[in-house]
Parts: structure tokens; sequence; C-alpha cells
């Protein structure tokens, strides 16, 4: 299923729980260095736009763009690795939270180096599932479908533009609802609202949700979240597999 079909079934609930988170922002922001022109690649409802400079948008999803606040940047109808933009149009060119649903991401990368000076992406190194206690304890699906799921490694879009990487802490009261932002606040996974605003529910299916959710709801009313994950309640951020790449 493309990024268009998939967000035209998913994302009709995106704004309710995926905002900017101020602090990732100020890091993806950083990352633009000076550019002023700046090209968001599927750009969804049009969080992480940098305020303070030009930017266009493109995304496929028209029920993604549907959300997009009035005041948003200019969207257009395109994907990732195919942009309809001549070489180096952009000081920089920017994706947040989207390769993973790219068909070649690959391709996807190359177009954005392609048609821009710079390229920073946020994403998620997802090469371990159990460094998230959600998927170690709760979703043992997600392990066996990250084959179908990541068709790239971080290590191979790296290569692919001349990128490094930056990792990017997750604040425990990040605003942004991505699926490893409640990694401190657990109750939050048992709300419908937030489990809407990810895709992976919708890839591990129904029975392994609800499943998970019955269990971690058990887990907290009897302590044993608590007693696993005691060492995270002293943490302001962790480190969950969340990345800058840059190039």
């Amino acid at each position: 299923m493309s990024r268009a079909q998939l967000y035209d079934t998913l994302g009709a609930t995106y704004t309710v729980t995926r905002r900017t988170d101020p602090r990732i922002a100020a890091q993806i922001w950083a990352a633009l260095g000076p550019a002023r022109t700046v090209l968001n690649v599927g750009a969804g409802t049009g969080s992480y736009e940098p305020p303070d400079r030009q930017v266009l948008a493109v995304e496929p999803s028209a029920l993604m763009r549907s959300q997009r606040a009035r005041d948003a940047a200019p969207c257009l109808s395109a994907a990732a690795e195919r942009l309809p933009f001549a070489d180096q149009s952009f000081d920089a060119a920017m994706a947040v939270c989207t390769v993973h649903h790219w068909q070649d991401p690959i391709a996807g990368l190359q177009e954005m180096r392609r048609v821009a000076r710079r390229v920073v992406v946020f994403l998620f190194d997802t090469s371990d599932p159990g460094q998230f206690w959600l998927t170690r304890d709760y979703l043992p699906e997600f392990a066996d479908m990250r084959g179908a799921r990541i068709l790239a490694s971080q290590a191979e879009l790296m290569a692919a533009i001349g990128a490094h990487s930056e990792p990017v802490p997750i604040p425990w009261d990040c605003a942004d609802g991505f699926f490893e932002a409640f990694w401190r606040r657990p109750e939050a996974y048992l709300d419908e609202r937030v489990r809407r605003g990810t895709s992976i529910w919708d890839a591990v299916g129904p029975d392994a949700e609800q499943r998970a959710v019955r269990s971690l709801s058990e887990d907290l009313a009897s302590g044993l979240w608590t007693e696993r994950n005691r060492d995270l309640l002293e943490l302001d951020a962790a480190d969950l597999g969340a990345r800058l790449l840059i190039a």
C-alpha cells in the first residue's frame, strides 16, 4: 500500500495527537543550517515546518493535505520518489517520520539530495525491537513485521546520500504522539485516539492490538509495568532509536 493509500485510510484523526514538539523541532531546524528555502517531503499535516523560512511541502495523501492549517506552507501532491522539481531547487529538503512509508526509501532520499543542497531526515532506527518496552513486552509481532516495513537499513539510507547521524532524545512529555512518544506515560497507549495517530497498530492488526492493550492495562493495574520499567521513571529523555540523518 502506498503512503497516499495508507494515510487516506488512517489519517483522519492525525492532528489530534501529532503535533510539533519544540525540542525536537529545535534540533531539526538547527540541522537545516542557514537554508532559507526548504522542501518538506511527505509533509503530512505540516508538523515541524520552520515558520521563519520559505517552505514548500509535498504530500501524496489528499486526506492529510486537507488537514493542514490555513496558514501552513503551500502543499503539492507528489511522492518522494518522483519530486517535480529541477536539480538544486532548494537550499534544504526535510522529511519527518515518513521514510518508512515510502515505496523506495533510497530513491526518495536520492531525489531529496537531487533537488536540495542539504538533506535532513528524522526517522527511527527500529533494528532492535527490545529497546522499547512496548514492542519488547507487548507486541512481539513487531519483530516479525520489521522485514516487511523496513525496506532499507539506516546504514543503507545514510550511504545513499552520504549522511551522518545524530541521536534525537525523546522527552518524557513529548508533544508529538508518534509511537515511542509515551515511553514514560504508558497509560496513553490505552487511549484509542493515541493509537490511531500511528500506523504500527494497523500493521500488527486488531487482534494483536487488543491483546497488547489488555495486557498493558493489567500490568499497569498490578504494578508489573512499574516494576519492569522503574528506571525509566527517573529519566527526562530517552534514546529510543530516533535519529537525524544529515547530508
